[in-house]
């Protein structure tokens, strides 16, 4: 059996973040783990340092379960370097390249108006984004 994954991205503001990241995975909060009722309780179960708050942190999952986990979490150094691992957006459909690529510029631009910044476009392929911290990401049609 394959080990299960959770990507996680660090950031000054989680709670913006998590907002941009269900619009543009169509993820949901994660239920908290049992026996909680809310992250609350379950934030408040950890011998935590006073100023560390739950909305620092945001944890979000596919309601389909197929996809990876995504932590959020608030750090307090700046993002100051082009990331390492990056997220693809892929965008489902068949059809021919001009479809895949108007699929693509519509989502790209729904990701804007979600908060998002269209950094580089490979016309015909993929754009290349932002998250509203600066995380990049890219854009293309789903594979085959």
């Amino acid at each position: 059996m394959a080990a299960r994954i959770t990507l996680t991205l660090d950031c000054a503001d989680a709670q913006t973040l998590a907002v941009f990241w269900k619009t543009a995975l169509g993820y949901v909060d994660e239920p908290p783990p049992a026996p909680f009722r809310t992250r609350e309780e379950w934030f408040a179960s950890f011998d935590l340092p006073e100023d560390d708050s739950v909305d620092d942190s945001a944890w979000l999952c596919d309601p389909d379960g197929v996809g990876p986990r995504l932590s959020i979490l608030k750090v307090p150094e700046p993002k100051t370097a082009k990331n390492r691992l990056h997220i693809d957006v892929r965008v489902p459909g068949h059809g021919s390249p001009a479809e895949r690529w108007a699929r693509i510029k519509a989502e790209s631009a729904r990701l804007v108006r979600a908060g998002g910044t269209a950094l580089e476009t490979v016309d015909g392929h993929h754009v290349v984004m932002a998250d509203p911290e600066g995380n990049e990401f890219c854009v293309a049609a789903a594979s085959a």
